[in-house]
């Protein structure tokens, strides 16, 4: 009897042990998962913060891409551009360089016109004073002399040379031919041309000194012809140097609408025609002062 209430006192107690440290274990575990809970909570939390923070750089990466892609292709345009404008740049620098030799060349062109321009007019100064210096002021008034391009005109108006309403030299026109006839002589190489011109009125035929006189052609030519014989007669200028010619009224100077304008286109051309060598000959050699 005593045995069996040991046995039993002892399974008891074993069970009163086992009871107690079942129950501490117990509460230890619930404390234990609670805390693996709360980190699964809370790993479950950054996990998801962390799946949002991918999902947002998967985002960016996406529009970074898209904007690199984009980026590239502006480069490669930009790229291609500025190939174009180079190779457009070095065409223009070459055409630019092509256009300053071209105002260079042009330039020196233009000095060199400038310069025999000043030269030939310097000649033409100098031949003219040759000429008209043994010439009056008042014969000067009367007497145009020009040099264009090395050939000498002298202009004498009618009045001063023939008669009114004819061909015939008058005596006033014998002191101005015989110092032109000695220009002629100075330069008895030259050839020489006399030309009549007239104004565009007709010819008056009813007078006696124009009865045989058609036109003005006629005039002009009689007129010259006229000039001719009185150097070759009166002053010895060699007759192989001269030619008589007429123009009529073809060859105005100016308008005949006025009697100022009809006056100065009739008038009697003597023509010098110098070589070029004889032309430059001039600026070393002029004829005498009248005495």
């Amino acid at each position: 009897m005593k045995k069996n209430l040991l046995i039993i006192s002892l399974v008891a107690g074993c069970f009163m042990v086992s009871s107690c440290v079942s129950k501490k274990d117990l509460e230890n575990c619930q404390l234990e998962n609670k805390e693996l809970t709360n980190k699964y909570q809370e790993t479950q939390g950054k996990l998801s913060d962390a799946n949002s923070e991918l999902a947002a750089s998967k985002v960016r990466v996406t529009s970074l891409e898209e904007q690199l892609a984009q980026t590239k292709s502006a480069y490669e345009s930009l790229q291609s551009s500025l190939d174009k404008s180079l190779t457009a740049s070095n065409q223009t620098t070459v055409n630019i360089s092509k256009l300053v030799d071209q105002i260079n060349e042009s330039n020196q062109y233009i000095r060199h016109l400038v310069e025999v321009k000043s030269k030939s007019d310097s000649l033409n100064l100098i031949l003219t004073n040759n000429l008209t210096r043994s010439l009056s002021k008042e014969e000067l008034k009367e007497v145009d002399v020009q040099v264009l391009k090395g050939v000498v005109y002298i202009s004498l108006a009618d009045n001063m040379l023939y008669k009114s309403g004819s061909y015939e030299i008058n005596d006033r026109a014998a002191e101005t031919l015989s110092k032109i006839a000695k220009i002629i002589k100075d330069y008895k190489d030259y050839d020489v041309l006399i030309e009549g011109n007239t104004d565009n009125v007709p010819v008056n035929t009813s007078s006696a000194a124009m009865k045989n006189i058609r036109n003005n052609w006629d005039l002009s030519c009689l007129r010259a012809s006229s000039v001719v014989q009185a150097l070759i007669n009166q002053y010895g200028v060699d007759p192989k140097r001269l030619t008589a010619g007429g123009r009529g009224e073809y060859n105005p100077v100016t308008s005949n609408d006025t009697e100022v304008g009809k006056q100065r286109n009739r008038r009697t051309q003597i023509i010098i025609t110098p070589k070029l060598d004889q032309f430059m000959d001039l600026i070393d050699k002029a004829p005498e002062s009248a005495e």
